[in-house]
């Protein structure tokens, strides 16, 4: 399907509905801070937002609700015939709908799919609405605090591949033969979240989606910040002292597993990632 690319200058009939088809039938991707974000709207703690109402350890929002005409259910957090219970935490992708966000080159672009905007055929009403520039549309949306996150994420996602990296190239792993550990990384890649996510177990998946920081909260690059340095601690603490070339490749293909399956909360296209960072291994001397 052709990909239209937006600048915030562009005018389109853009929206928010806090009743529209976005409720029904998506798949809402989270980052830790998101799911901060809407247990404090919920007045919830992050582990019963996360338990109640996540797949995958925190990745994914249930859309386990009431169906509508198309036979799509709707997210957990609607209520019928008023919207969405928690509006002021929804996430990034809530409120982008319809965009999509893609960085390129360090800068933000907008796109939307196919000729016509989706808006105009499952939103009837916004034919009612005066138009918006791109930009004016994602001020009122309040992305700005979220992008941050969704940036700074990206940063940490890169730095748990990073320990990755170094248990397989700089310890003597790669430089023994090793074979196994891209193979895997290629695995977890193609793997369905559900099993990315018991491969991980219910100790990274805490530490990676409900970390214990009750300062920051409202800061989402600070908070992201401080979440790195507990993720990077905990891989010191557990990895820091390994004797054997076993317990290298586990703990290189462990760490790998988080960086990509945090990359699938960040909406990216994991599989595509693996591939980049095997070919970047392999080119540093690494085997498969």
């Amino acid at each position: 399907m052709q990909t239209t690319k937006l600048s915030a200058q562009s005018i389109l009939p853009l929206t928010c509905s806090r009743s529209g088809t976005c409720c029904f039938g998506k798949a809402v991707m989270l980052n830790p801070w998101e799911l901060l974000s809407f247990s404090k709207e919920k007045k919830i703690t992050p582990r019963e937002f996360r338990d109640l109402y996540c797949d995958f350890g925190g990745i994914r929002l249930i859309f386990n609700g009431k169906e509508d005409k198309k036979g799509q259910k709707a997210c957990s957090q609607y209520i019928d015939n008023v919207g969405c219970s928690v509006h002021l935490g929804r996430p990034l992708a809530c409120r982008l709908y319809p965009l999509g966000r893609q960085i390129q080159f360090d800068k933000a672009h907008y796109i939307f799919e196919g000729n016509q905007f989706p808006c105009l055929t499952d939103c009837a009403e916004v034919l009612e609405l005066p138009k918006l520039s791109v930009g004016e549309y994602l001020k009122g949306q309040g992305v700005n605090p979220f992008e941050k996150a969704q940036d700074e994420y990206l940063i940490v996602m890169q730095n748990i591949a990073d320990i990755a990296f170094e248990l397989l190239l700089d310890s003597g792993l790669s430089a023994s033969g090793d074979t196994k550990t891209l193979e895997i990384w290629r695995e977890m890649g193609n793997e369905l979240p559900t099993i990315l996510s018991e491969r991980i177990g219910k100790e990274w998946l805490d530490c990676l989606m409900i970390p214990e920081i009750t300062d920051v909260v409202d800061d989402p690059i600070l908070f992201a910040q401080k979440h790195n340095k507990l993720l990077i601690l905990k891989a010191q603490e557990q990895f820091g002292s390994l004797q054997t070339l076993q317990e290298l490749h586990e703990a290189s293909v462990l760490t790998m597993g988080i960086a990509l399956h945090l990359s699938r909360g960040l909406g990216a296209d994991t599989k595509g990632i693996s591939e980049l960072w095997i070919e970047t291994a392999k080119r540093h001397g690494a085997k498969e």
